[in-house]
């Protein structure tokens, strides 16, 4: 099928617009988008086998985010003249997006999934790694892969005792909540970063914020679908189940468990 470049656009309400791309790069992959701010540049390829290796029950699930020297018009110097493996902060990146597209993939879909984002053009005033969770998300809802998404993730800072959506590299130096949060529409998945001593209210009121920035991302993904025109999903039968004794073993032993559980549950406003 011929993808003609379709192109959304949409603000955080930060004054930094976001344009998402599909259709001009990666056309062979099978999920590919561009996802750009000022001068900022990711590239989202996403593809998927069509069955399962014989032997997998799980997931077999790869994100890789990789921030290249030749997005900043930069080479490696010294000895080696390649760019290695990822560094423990691209690591972490590829961890945070892997943590939040996981569980919305069919628990039944068993096939490798490779997810590749790369930062294609840098700006000294954006800070890419909290693009990557949209941009991969996005790749995967323009694909034939069954995915219950979209999700997104989104920085935010506190610079002064006011906070900011993606604030830029200079503002986090002086900042005393920098954290990344990764979730869908629905529900906060993971938060990585640091604070210096804040209280709970303002742990919580950074996250409500970053999850109604997610949200707005989220919704654009949805736009972009709609517009490019969805695909059907592929359909698969990577596992055999015995729905009779799943039912079984559920109804004599749930609430057994629950029960158990609920009595251990302590509350942490009570003193011991």
């Amino acid at each position: 099928m011929t993808v003609k470049p379709v192109t959304h656009s949409f603000d955080l309400g930060n004054g930094k617009p976001i344009s998402i791309e599909t259709g001009k790069l990666a056309k062979q992959a099978d999920g590919s988008v561009v996802v750009k701010c000022g001068d900022c540049m990711l590239l989202a390829t996403v593809v998927s086998n069509k069955d399962a290796r014989p032997g997998v029950d799980f997931l077999p699930l790869s994100v890789d985010y990789q921030e290249k020297y030749a997005g900043a018009g930069r080479f490696p110097g010294g000895f080696f003249k390649r760019e290695a493996r990822l560094s423990e902060y691209e690591i972490l990146i590829s961890r945070l997006v892997d943590r939040a597209l996981r569980p919305l993939f069919p628990e039944d879909y068993h096939a490798d999934i490779q997810v590749i984002i790369n930062a294609i053009s840098l700006d000294p005033n954006v800070m890419p790694d909290a693009l990557a969770g949209l941009a991969a998300s996005a790749a995967i809802m323009l694909s034939d892969i069954p995915f219950h998404g979209p999700i997104a993730e989104v920085r935010i800072g506190r610079i002064g005792g006011e906070f900011v959506i993606n604030p830029t590299p200079q503002q986090i130096e002086t900042a005393d909540i920098d954290i990344i949060v990764a979730g869908s529409a629905e529900n906060i998945v993971m938060v990585e970063g640091e604070m210096s001593e804040v209280s709970e209210a303002d742990m919580v009121a950074a996250i409500k914020l970053g999850h109604d920035a997610i949200k707005v991302m989220c919704n654009a993904q949805l736009e972009l679908v709609a517009m490019r025109g969805a695909l059907e999903k592929r359909t698969y039968s990577h596992e055999t189940n015995d729905e009779d004794l799943r039912v079984a073993i559920k109804s004599a032993t749930y609430d057994k468990a629950y029960a158990v559980a609920i009595m251990g549950m302590a509350d942490k406003h009570k003193s011991a």
